[in-house]
């Protein structure tokens, strides 16, 4: 860079350079990289944003714009390296240390390296796996490696979690064998619910589907929920109860809401219209000696 700057000067007309000038020479090609560098970041970092909001602006639904996010914050991560990287280079090599050998003896430890460290390569690996195949997202509700909770922030080396005591979770990419995602499309809030043999089941069904439409047209659980309760029917005979299950079809994520809803309003309606909850009971038989 000093030749093609001498160069250029030579251009201007500048034939007498003091040798002072070139002492410093390469100092100022070292600030003029740092600056170009932080210019560069600046308007990549404003490019992404700009990016960014269109991208959200044409995003269909919820779904879109959890990848965008996601994606924004991964691509921003990759292009910050990139260009900290670049910029040692060309400061390394304007000090006048070679770069060649540097580059030999970092492959010749990355390849020394990468047997100690396969469990981080594979972090990287299934990361941008993931990433490309758009299975987990920033607010997605998942489970991944016996841990719950939800997707707070999503890297090419981990997956942080925030369970639903706030405790974080950070999971290397390497550890998660298989992703539930409960936040993709739409969900199902499954009741079970117990009634006394003595209930009449035609009665039970119909008090259910009272409170089923009365709960979509609730002016706060209406946007959340997607279809009409369903009844699955008796899912068991138990000791002491019948146990009907039921489910609603609802938006991503507002399956708990939805159920605790439905349960308090089931409660409520059961008990207006004379349909039994029991709870545990024993009979006892006692027998006269004669």
């Amino acid at each position: 860079m000093q030749a093609t700057t001498i160069e250029l000067l030579s251009t201007l007309g500048v034939t007498q350079i003091p040798s002072w000038f070139l002492l410093i020479l390469p100092s100022l090609h070292v600030v003029l990289i740092i600056i170009a560098a932080i210019v560069l970041r600046s308007f990549t970092k404003r490019l992404l944003m700009t990016l960014h909001k269109r991208l959200l602006a044409r995003a269909p639904g919820l779904e879109e714009r959890k990848r965008v996010n996601t994606l924004d914050r991964i691509f921003g991560y990759i292009l910050s390296v990139v260009i900290v990287v670049v910029t040692v280079m060309l400061v390394l090599s304007e000090m006048g240390i070679s770069i060649a050998p540097l580059l030999a003896t970092a492959g010749v430890v990355g390849i020394a390296i990468s047997f100690g460290a396969q469990s981080l390569v594979k972090d990287y690996f299934t990361g941008f796996v993931m990433l490309m195949e758009n299975q987990i997202r920033q607010s997605d509700v998942i489970d991944i490696a016996n841990k719950s909770g939800t997707v707070e922030e999503v890297t090419l080396r981990y997956v942080r979690l925030r369970d639903g005591d706030g405790a974080v979770h950070f999971v290397p990419n390497s550890a998660i064998s298989t992703v539930t995602n409960h936040s993709r499309d739409f969900a199902y809030s499954v009741v079970e619910i117990g009634v006394a043999y003595n209930v009449n089941l035609g009665h039970a069904y119909e008090v259910v589907k009272q409170v089923g439409t009365q709960l979509r047209m609730h002016p706060e659980y209406k946007p959340k929920i997607i279809d009409d309760i369903e009844i699955l029917g008796v899912n068991q005979l138990g000791d002491s109860s019948i146990t009907l299950r039921l489910r609603m079809k609802v938006q991503p994520s507002e399956q708990w809401g939805i159920r605790r809803a439905l349960l308090a309003a089931l409660k409520e309606a059961f008990e207006a219209n004379g349909i039994e909850i029991p709870y545990p009971q024993r009979v006892v038989h006692t027998v006269k000696e004669n």
